[in-house]
C-alpha cells in the first residue's frame, strides 16, 4: 500500500512537472508573439527613421532570441531552497536555457545564467548552498519523461552516478554540436562564469568539454554584459569552417544570436589567396620575428627633414624652417602611433604652425577653408610624401619581399642570409600587389602590416578554440581585435599539428597579450570512452608535450583494433555494423584515401556527407584526418594509421586527435603495421 501510494506521488509529480512544461511553453510562445508584434509595428510607434531602424533591429534580434526548438527541453534541472537560505527558503526554480515569465512577469523558467543558477552546478552535499533539493529531467525528444532528486540537505549526492546526468552526456549524437547546459561540471562553471577582465587558457584533454566551456562563456558573458558586449562584439575563432559548422548551433540554442564566428583566414583576409608556400618558407613567414622585420620595414619609410617649407596663400608667403619640421617628425614618431595616424598627425602639427604664423600676423583665426587649402598646397603635400609617405599593406610586403636590399635592412640580425634568399626564392611576386598571387602566409604578413599602419576595430571578448595550431604571428593578428578585451583560449597542446604548433601556452599568451592568463587543466573527460583514451594516451610520450594524460569517467564503449586484408572492403563492411546502433558514425582516413572510401560506400547504398555538411540526413560522415579537430561521432572508423602518420612530419600528433574523436565505439582497421607507440 505504500508502495503504491508512492509511486502514485511520482506519477502526480511527472505529470505536474509535464504541465509546468507546457505552460512555460505557451508562456515563451507568447513571449515570442508579442516581440513580433511590436516588431511588426515599431515603424509606427518611433518618433523618427533611425529610431524606427533601431527599434526594429532589437525587435528582430529580441524575435531571434525567443525561437523555441520543441526537440530541446525548455528547462533541465528545478532547485528546491530549504530554511537555510532566508531569501529563497521554501521556493522551487526551474532552471533552463532563457529565462521565461508568465503574463504577471513571475518566472516560470531562470536562465541558467543567473545567480540563483549557479546552485544548480555548484551546490553540494557537503555545501548545499541552501538547496534542499536539486531535480534533474530526463527527456526523450523534448518529452519530459522522468525526474531523479538529490535531498542536499539529508547528505544525498548522486554526482556522475546520477542516471539522468550519465545519458544526457553518453546520449548518442547526429548533426551539429549541442550545448551542454544540464551537464556542465563544477571544474567546468568556475571557468564559464569568470570575470569579463579574466582572461583564461584552458589546457582541455580530448572529451573534458572545453569547446563548451568556451561557448557557454560566451553566452554568460552576454547575459551579464549584454549591452556592452552589444556594442564591442564576441567573437568565436575556429581551426576550419568545418568546425565552425558544427558548433554554430550551440550560441542561437542558448538565445544568442549575434556572436561572430570565423577562422583566422577569415579574419586576415584583406587579399585574396590564390596560391600556396613551400612548408619551410611558410614557417618562416609564420615566424615571430617577421613581426620585427615587418616593424622595421614601415619604420625604414619615415624620413628626416631636409629644406624649410615655403607655402604662399595669395596674399603672403610662409615659412616653415627644417629644425621645426624635425621636431614635428620626431614628435610624432616618439608617440608610437600607428603609421597612417601619424602621417594625419604629422600634417595636422605642419598645418597648426602655419595657422600660428597666420595668426601671429593678422590678429585673427585663419578660416576652415584656409586650413584645408594649406594641407593640400603642393609644397606640403611634398613634404609629407618625403618624410612620412603613405603606405598600404600590400604594398609594404610587396616592397620588403620584392627588394632584397630593403629585405636585408629590416632583417638585419634577425634573419640569416639564407632564411632571407628563402623567402625572396619562396615567394612568387606579380609586377605589383594586386597581381601577386598571394598565400595564406603572406596574408598573415599582410595583416601585420595592417596593424602597423592602421588601428583595426577590437573586440569585447575572443574565443579562440583549438589554439595550439595558432603561429606566433597568426596569435598576433588575434592579439590586435582583443587588444582591450580579454581572451578565453581553449586546446589541448597534444593536439598540435601545425609545423609552428604550441609547446608552451605561456608563449602563446605572450604573443596574445595576455602574458599573465590564467592556465587552467581540463583532464577528466565525459565524453570519450575510458579504452579509448588509454589507447590513444599510448602516443602522448612520442609526442614531447608536457600535459597531464586525459582521465575518462565513461567505463562504457567499446574498442576494436583489427589486421584486414581489405581496408576499403573492411571499412564498408563495419560502417554497415555500426549503422545497426545509434548516433552518428566517422569514418576518418589521410586525406588522399577519403575519394575511395566514399566512392566504396556510395557504391554499396550508404549515404555520406562531408564534414562541413553538418545539417543533412546522412548519418556516415567521410572526413579527411586534417579536417577532424574539435569533431566528435559516436561511432569513429579509423582507416589505415600509419597512412595518417605518414601524411605530415607531426603525424603522431594528428593521429592523437584522430583517435580521440569516438564517444561510443572506436573501430581502427589497418594492413600496414600500427605506429611503434600503439604496438
Amino acid at each position: 500500500m505504500t508502495l503504491h501510494a508512492h509511486e502514485q506521488t511520482l506519477d502526480d509529480e511527472l505529470t505536474a512537472e509535464r504541465t509546468h512544461l507546457d505552460t512555460s511553453r505557451a508562456a515563451l510562445r507568447r513571449m515570442r508573439e508579442r516581440a513580433e508584434a511590436l516588431f511588426a509595428t515599431g515603424d509606427k510607434v518611433a518618433g523618427d527613421a533611425y529610431t524606427a531602424e533601431q527599434l526594429g533591429r532589437h525587435m528582430a534580434r529580441r524575435v531571434a532570441e525567443l525561437a523555441d526548438d520543441p526537440t530541446t527541453p525548455l528547462f533541465f534541472g528545478r532547485l528546491d531552497f530549504g530554511a537555510a537560505d532566508p531569501d529563497h527558503a521554501g521556493r522551487d526554480y526551474h532552471v533552463g536555457r532563457r529565462h521565461v515569465t508568465d503574463e504577471a512577469g513571475e518566472p516560470l523558467v531562470l536562465d541558467w545564467r543567473a545567480p540563483i543558477s549557479r546552485s544548480f552546478y555548484r551546490a553540494s552535499a557537503r555545501d548545499p548552498q541552501g538547496v534542499a533539493v536539486r531535480r534533474r529531467f530526463g527527456f526523450s525528444t523534448g518529452a519530459l519523461t522522468s525526474f531523479e532528486d538529490e535531498h542536499l540537505d539529508r547528505g544525498e549526492e548522486l554526482g556522475t552516478a546520477s542516471r539522468i546526468l550519465t545519458a544526457e552526456i553518453e546520449r548518442p549524437r547526429v548533426g551539429p554540436m549541442r550545448d551542454i547546459v544540464a551537464t556542465i561540471q563544477p571544474e567546468q562553471d568556475e571557468l564559464v562564469r569568470a570575470d569579463l577582465a579574466d582572461s583564461i587558457c584552458v589546457q582541455g584533454a580530448p572529451g573534458t568539454g572545453k569547446t563548451a566551456v568556451g561557448l557557454h562563456r560566451a553566452a554568460y558573458l552576454l547575459y551579464l554584459h549584454r549591452e556592452r558586449l552589444r556594442r564591442s562584439g564576441v567573437l568565436i575563432v575556429g581551426p576550419n569552417r568545418a568546425f565552425l559548422s558544427y558548433i554554430a548551433a550551440v550560441l542561437p540554442a542558448l538565445g544568442e544570436v549575434e556572436v561572430a564566428q570565423a577562422t583566422v583566414e577569415d579574419l586576415i583576409a584583406r587579399v585574396p589567396v590564390r596560391a600556396v608556400d613551400d612548408p619551410a618558407v611558410a614557417t618562416l613567414k609564420h615566424d615571430i620575428r617577421m613581426a620585427e622585420v615587418l616593424r622595421r620595414a614601415v619604420d625604414r619609410h619615415i624620413g628626416a627633414p631636409t629644406e624649410p617649407i615655403m607655402v604662399s596663400d595669395g596674399s603672403f608667403r610662409w615659412r616653415i624652417g627644417v629644425d621645426p619640421l624635425h621636431r614635428v617628425v620626431e614628435e610624432t614618431r616618439g608617440e608610437g602611433l600607428p603609421y597612417a595616424t601619424g602621417r594625419e598627425r604629422v600634417l595636422a602639427r605642419v598645418v597648426g604652425l602655419l595657422q600660428r604664423q597666420s595668426e601671429a600676423r593678422r590678429a585673427e583665426s585663419p578660416s576652415d577653408a584656409w586650413l584645408r587649402r594649406m594641407g593640400r598646397a603642393k609644397p606640403v603635400s611634398a613634404f609629407l610624401d618625403a618624410v612620412w609617405p603613405a603606405l598600404s599593406p600590400e604594398g609594404l610586403v610587396h616592397s620588403l619581399l620584392g627588394d632584397p636590399e630593403a629585405l636585408a635592412a629590416a632583417a638585419d640580425g634577425l634573419l640569416t642570409a639564407d632564411e632571407q634568399a628563402l623567402l625572396r626564392a619562396g615567394t612568387k611576386l606579380g609586377r605589383t600587389p594586386k597581381a601577386t598571387r598571394w598565400t595564406t602566409a603572406d596574408a598573415v604578413l599582410i595583416d601585420e602590416a595592417a596593424g602597423l599602419i592602421e588601428r583595426p576595430a577590437g573586440f569585447g571578448h575572443v574565443v579562440v578554440d583549438e589554439a595550439q595550431d595558432l603561429s606566433p604571428m597568426q596569435c598576433r593578428a588575434i592579439a590586435r581585435r582583443s587588444e582591450h578585451g580579454s581572451i578565453t583560449l581553449l586546446g589541448d597542446l597534444a593536439q598540435g599539428t601545425a609545423p609552428w604548433a604550441a609547446t608552451d601556452w605561456r608563449v602563446s599568451l605572450a604573443h596574445l597579450g595576455k602574458p599573465d592568463a590564467l592556465v587552467v587543466p581540463l583532464s577528466i573527460g565525459f565524453r570519450v570512452p575510458a579504452a579509448v583514451v588509454a589507447f590513444a594516451n599510448r602516443l602522448l610520450p612520442a609526442l614531447a608535450v608536457d600535459v597531464p594524460a586525459a582521465e575518462s569517467l565513461r567505463r562504457d564503449g567499446a574498442l576494436d583494433v583489427r589486421t584486414v586484408d581489405d581496408l576499403v572492403a573492411a571499412t564498408v563492411a563495419e560502417v554497415r555494423a555500426a549503422l545497426g546502433h545509434d548516433g552518428s558514425v566517422g569514418v576518418i582516413a589521410a586525406d588522399d584515401a577519403v575519394d575511395r572510401l566514399r566512392a566504396a560506400l556510395a557504391a554499396d547504398g550508404v549515404q555520406t556527407a562531408t564534414a562541413d555538411e553538418v545539417e543533412t540526413a546522412a548519418r556516415v560522415t567521410v572526413v579527411p584526418a586534417t579536417l577532424v579537430k574539435g569533431l566528435e561521432y559516436d561511432h569513429v572508423v579509423v582507416v589505415e594509421p600509419a597512412a595518417i602518420v605518414a601524411a605530415e612530419p607531426r603525424g603522431l600528433h594528428r593521429l592523437y586527435v584522430v583517435l580521440t574523436r569516438a564517444v561510443s565505439r572506436l573501430s581502427v582497421l589497418h594492413t600496414e603495421p600500427l605506429p611503434e607507440p600503439l604496438g
